[in-house]
């Protein structure tokens, strides 16, 4: 993980095209034109990254890796969950044969994109879109899914470490369940009580809501900025920091007090040793790409900023992982770290 008494910034995006909204989300035209969008950002985010060194981890459904629907059924998990809301049910939705025909549900080539641009790594966002705090599931089934979701990253190629659970359902008790699976790490949620992991009905209230978009313009809850892990039980928790909300032209006015909000946390993290964990969906820039991306630049030139005056490092969330995996093998060696 580099030098320990480095700040560093760490990026994580959840890839999930339809499969993260299909259940409030109709396909119909004007998703479809969303969803394509989405994918068309894809390279201009890859181009930003690289350009400023900038580490990310890709965390990515994993019906997405599918090359066609028969491997998609082929690594259909063994146990399936049964959603006491049916419309979360995944395994309902109707599939093209391939991504040439389907591009709202199966992105192989995009992933390979990813994984082709340096310092990018591809994560897990379950197989499914897994919903972990949503009745009608289990610790069986979620440990199903994992098998699956390295079973069909494994089919091209991919290892999967690192973790981000759907819709930040994070659930303490299965965490034994990621260790088991092989993950190192897994993105954890921001401490306010607006961004808690609950079921999806209750991250919708409006109340939850309202703090969340005021947080990304005013200090509601301080930086929250993340210390760097020290102890050595794996799978080793990355917590969120900020999410990155997307312009709005409605919000136009308020782009300075976005970028200062960010501004203020990463060199905050940067001045005292501490992680900035700045997350997003790239569906978010597709209403207005350019915009977002013009954003990201300059969200990315404070991190140039902080890295020249502070040192401070780019680190995907496998990086972290993978420090405190050789942390605990030194320990169960007897080794001093």
């Amino acid at each position: 993980m580099g030098n320990e008494q480095q700040g560093a910034l760490v990026v994580s995006l959840d890839f999930e095209l339809h499969w993260g909204v299909r259940d409030h989300r109709k396909l119909d035209g004007p998703e479809r034109h969303r969803l394509l969008a989405a994918r068309s950002v894809v390279p201009d985010m890859l181009r930003t990254f690289r350009e400023h060194g900038v580490r990310a981890t890709w965390a990515t459904v994993g019906l997405l890796f599918a090359r066609s629907r028969e491997e998609a059924q082929a690594c259909r998990p063994e146990r399936m969950p049964r959603y006491e809301q049916v419309a979360l049910d995944p395994y309902t939705e109707q599939l093209g044969k391939d991504e040439s025909e389907d591009p709202f549900h199966f992105a192989p080539s995009i992933i390979r994109q990813i994984s082709e641009t340096p310092g990018q790594e591809i994560g897990s966002h379950s197989y499914s879109h897994y919903y972990s705090l949503e009745a009608g599931q289990g610790a069986e089934e979620f440990s199903a899914d994992l098998a699956s979701a390295k079973r069909i990253a494994e089919n091209s190629g991919y290892g999967l470490k690192s973790y981000v659970f759907p819709r930040n359902q994070v659930k303490a008790s299965y965490l034994p369940v990621l260790r088991q699976a092989g993950f190192c790490t897994y993105r954890g949620t921001e401490p306010a009580a607006s961004k808690a992991p609950v079921p999806f009905r209750e991250q919708r209230k409006p109340w939850a809501r309202a703090l969340r978009l005021m947080d990304a313009y005013w200090d509601l809850n301080g930086p929250q900025t993340v210390a760097l892990p020290k102890g050595m039980n794996l799978p080793a928790p990355v917590d969120a920091s900020r999410y990155l909300r997307p312009y709005s032209p409605v919000l136009r006015g308020l782009e300075t007090a976005r970028l200062k909000r960010i501004e203020a946390a990463m060199k905050s993290a940067a001045a005292n040793q501490r992680i900035f964990h700045l997350w997003w969906h790239p569906e978010d820039f597709a209403g207005h790409p350019k915009r977002n991306i013009d954003f990201l630049e300059r969200v990315l030139r404070v991190f140039d900023d902080c890295r020249s005056g502070f040192g401070m490092s780019s680190l995907a969330m496998g990086d972290v992982g993978e420090a405190q995996r050789e942390a605990s093998l030194a320990v169960s060696c007897g080794v001093s770290v």
